[in-house]
């Protein structure tokens, strides 16, 4: 005997979104992935991603969840909003800030080599 059976995911309710970022700031020149979870209303967290969402901010291009600030912007912050798809109701706007600093080049492995090697050597006594 056969039996067929069909599985079909419930869609699940999202009670309220959570944005995660892995930096304190936003900076420019670099895709800023703009990472989002769902709360169900069974209390498990679902990632979710532009198949769940709708992503518009005030400045810079959204490429999936991920948000390019071009080298050129002058603005020292970026308001974004958030929405569910299936819920247009449904939004979360909020406000993040630009890095102003430039990030510091980090030395090679030559050159940390080659100042070690300028140093004048340490006599043991």
């Amino acid at each position: 005997m056969f039996i067929s059976c069909s599985l079909s995911p419930k869609a699940q309710k999202i009670d309220s979104i959570f944005v995660n970022l892995y930096t304190d700031s936003l900076k420019k020149g670099t895709y800023n992935y703009i990472n989002v979870d769902g709360l169900t209303a069974d209390g498990k967290y679902l990632p979710l991603d532009t198949t769940h969402l709708t992503f518009s901010s005030s400045a810079g291009t959204f490429y999936g969840n991920s948000l390019w600030i071009d080298t050129s912007m002058h603005t020292g912050a970026v308001k974004i909003k958030i929405g569910l798809k299936n819920d247009p109701s449904f939004q979360k706007s909020l406000v993040l800030y630009i890095k102003l600093k430039e990030e510091e080049k980090l030395k090679t492995n030559e050159e940390v080599l080659a100042e070690m090697r300028k140093q004048p050597k340490k006599k043991n006594s």
